[in-house]
C-alpha cells in the first residue's frame, strides 16, 4: 500500500504519549467536566506516561509524573497527586541536566498544590513559595508566561 504510512515502535510511542498528553490537556482545561471526562481524563494522562515510558527520557518521565500528580490534584486525589508529584522531583533531582527552568517551577508548582489538596498547609506554603521562586528564574518570557499562568489558576483550596 503506497499511501500507508509505516511508523518504528519508537515513532508509534512517541505519536500516542503526545497525543495522549493533549486530550489530558483538552480535559483539564474544560471547565464542565463530566465523571465519565474525569475518568478519561486519568486514563489519557497514564497512557501518556506508559509510552513515554517506552520511547522518552528523562525529561518525559518526568512531565508525564508532572501531570498525573496534576490530575490526581485536580481530581482530590492527595495521596496520589503526592506520589506523582514526588516521582516527578525526584527526576528533577536525578537528571538536572536533561531539564528545562520551567521544568523545576512546575515540579514545586505539583508539590504544593498535592499538598494544599492533603489540607498540608505548611508543606503548601513552602512549595507555593518555591514554585514562585522557581517561575521568576525561568529565563524564556514565553515559558515563563505560560508557568504563571498555571500556577496562578486552578483550585488551591484555600492555599494560596
Amino acid at each position: 500500500m503506497a499511501d500507508e504510512q509505516r511508523y518504528s515502535e519508537s515513532e508509534a510511542h512517541y505519536l500516542f504519549a503526545t497525543n495522549f498528553r493533549q486530550r489530558t490537556w483538552n480535559l483539564l482545561d474544560e471547565t464542565s467536566r463530566t465523571p465519565e471526562d474525569d475518568e478519561r481524563m486519568l486514563s489519557y494522562a497514564h497512557a501518556s506516561l506508559a509510552h513515554w515510558r517506552l520511547t522518552g527520557t528523562a525529561v518525559h518521565h518526568q512531565r508525564g509524573d508532572w501531570m498525573l500528580a496534576r490530575v490526581y490534584a485536580v481530581l482530590g486525589e492527595a495521596e496520589l497527586a503526592i506520589r506523582f508529584a514526588r516521582r516527578c522531583r525526584e527526576w528533577l533531582e536525578t537528571d538536572k541536566a536533561e531539564m528545562e527552568d520551567f521544568d523545576f517551577a512546575f515540579g514545586a508548582e505539583a508539590l504544593a498544590r498535592a499538598y494544599a489538596v492533603a489540607g498540608n498547609r505548611p508543606e503548601a506554603l513552602k512549595y507555593i513559595a518555591l514554585a514562585q521562586q522557581a517561575g521568576e528564574a525561568i529565563t524564556k518570557p514565553d515559558d515563563r508566561e505560560v508557568f504563571f499562568k498555571e500556577f496562578n489558576g486552578g483550585n488551591w483550596n484555600g492555599m494560596k
